[in-house]
């Protein structure tokens, strides 16, 4: 069973919002130092950066999955596709965020780790925005 929080629309929103904002910050000061050439603390930066994917985002994807995602499909089951829909939105952050900790290791902070923290920040957004309007919005019954 998910936590309440999971199954509460305003406090689902919460740790959304929280987590992309923490995002956002981390991702304009690494663009920043980038630009200003502040190699090491880019560096610095973007090891933050990918440990707040993998650490806030992504452990609150899993925790989805295995509670409130199972939940929902068992209460409706025809929300399957949807459910699904929102698990790939998981994967593909999950599957950018291994990108980008491997271009870090191997190259360092490059163009394409900056893109590719803009496009989670996309992806998350959205997928935030649709899992709160098509699961959270009207009652499910939970």
């Amino acid at each position: 069973m998910s936590g309440p929080s999971l199954r509460k629309l305003d406090a689902h929103r919460a740790i959304h919002d929280g987590s992309y904002i923490e995002a956002k910050n981390l991702t304009d000061v690494l663009y920043k130092l980038v630009d200003e050439k502040r190699n090491k603390e880019a560096v610095e930066v973007a090891d933050a950066l990918i440990e707040h994917w993998e650490l806030r985002v992504i452990t609150h994807a899993d925790s989805e999955e295995q509670g409130f995602y199972k939940e929902v499909v068992e209460k409706e089951p025809e929300m399957l596709e949807t459910i699904a829909m929102l698990t790939r939105d998981h994967d593909l952050i999950r599957i950018v965020a291994k990108r980008v900790r491997g271009i870090l290791e191997e190259e360092g902070v490059t163009k394409e780790v900056l893109e590719c923290f803009t496009g989670m920040l996309i992806v998350n957004e959205i997928h935030s925005r649709d899992e709160e309007r098509l699961l959270l919005d009207h009652d499910h019954h939970h």
